[in-house]
């Protein structure tokens, strides 16, 4: 697994942060404690992160979630803090222990109504959401294999309705969008993804560069665009 390297100032900034501002609940430091007890990767977003995804589903008035990549859940139950009553969000995740857990700290957050965990690998299961002809969603957000990204993001526009928000993580990994040969595994999809994010006629986006505990990294904002908008 690639290597984030996280400098103390950044984690101790990201504490004190957390303590003072974000105040995670107990559902989401459970999910941290679970992952842990399973001994599935701490490659969940940082407290802070979590926050800002909750907050932007409250911002954009989101009643329907993706994600793709569940992990433990962690940030699917703040994403489901942040959802009306009547809101539901639909999670993708490839692996069955990663999905067992995520779901035991997801319904001991009070969100098992609200949530479903779709297991298989993830293009196959937004093929499958594509053809079921849901409502689209208004908020993606992608957390999973890097070399995936750009289709992630293409499912993302065909998969959301136009205004819904899309957030993409890792964007910047430690530098790898500059020195591809730092991580030659997941650099490529991460920097045809950020391509895509720029070109791409039904996207309007950013990208933020962020420093903590899971190192030099990053992430995408974007909007779907109408048809024929640019």
């Amino acid at each position: 697994m690639f290597e984030h390297k996280p400098r103390p100032e950044w984690v101790a900034t990201e504490e004190f942060l957390s303590d003072a501002v974000v105040h995670p609940d107990r559902g989401v430091q459970q999910a941290i404690r679970a992952a842990a007890e399973a001994g599935m990767p701490p490659i969940e977003v940082a407290p802070n992160a979590g926050k800002l995804l909750k907050l932007l589903v409250q911002l954009t008035g989101a009643r329907r979630i993706l994600e793709i990549g569940t992990l433990a859940g962690y940030s699917t139950i703040w994403m489901g803090r942040g959802l009306p009553h009547n809101g539901t969000l639909v999670t993708c995740e490839y692996l069955p222990q990663h999905a067992e857990v995520a779901w035991a700290n997801i319904d001991a957050a009070g969100l098992g109504e609200r949530v479903e965990i779709r297991l298989g690998p993830a293009l196959e299961t937004l093929a499958a959401l594509e053809e079921e002809e849901r409502e689209p969603f208004d908020f993606i957000f992608i957390d999973a294999d890097k070399e995936n990204n750009s289709r992630y993001l293409d499912f993302a526009v065909r998969l959301g309705r136009p205004g819904a928000a899309v957030v993409l993580d890792n964007t910047i990994w430690e530098g790898a969008v500059l020195d591809p040969d730092i991580d030659p595994v997941n650099a490529p999809g991460i920097i045809d993804a950020l391509k895509l994010l720029g070109d791409h006629p039904r996207l309007d986006a950013t990208v933020i560069q962020t420093v903590g505990s899971k190192g030099w990294d990053g992430f995408a904002l974007a909007r779907i665009l109408p048809k024929n908008s640019k």
